[in-house]
């Protein structure tokens, strides 16, 4: 059991809530809130598409250890990634 990751994964979990439930957008840093349209979506996608799959992501791989484990992590952190910036771009952004 890899408790780093266990921890991260409860971190990430704990953001998620804050960030999808209680719509505390100004824990997301890098974005320019005059730009978003609707900051409770906002809040809905990165918390509920992208930090609660990677804290659950985290806690599966710190109970299961298995060959090439943390490739698993860098792609799946790095589709989640993508997927969410190209919604948000496209759907979240005033022109």
């Amino acid at each position: 059991m890899n408790l780093n990751l266990l921890v991260i994964g409860i971190l990430l979990l704990i953001v998620s809530y804050l960030v999808g439930v209680l719509k505390q957008t100004w824990l997301l840093a890098g974005f320019n809130e005059k730009a978003i349209r609707d900051k409770a979506r906002l809040g809905r996608v990165v918390g509920g598409v992208f930090l609660l799959p990677l804290g659950m992501v985290f806690i599966v791989h710190s109970f299961i250890a298995y060959p090439y484990d943390q490739w698993v992590l860098v792609f799946t952190m790095i589709i989640l990634l993508l997927s969410v910036s190209l919604y948000i771009n496209q759907k979240l952004f005033e022109e």
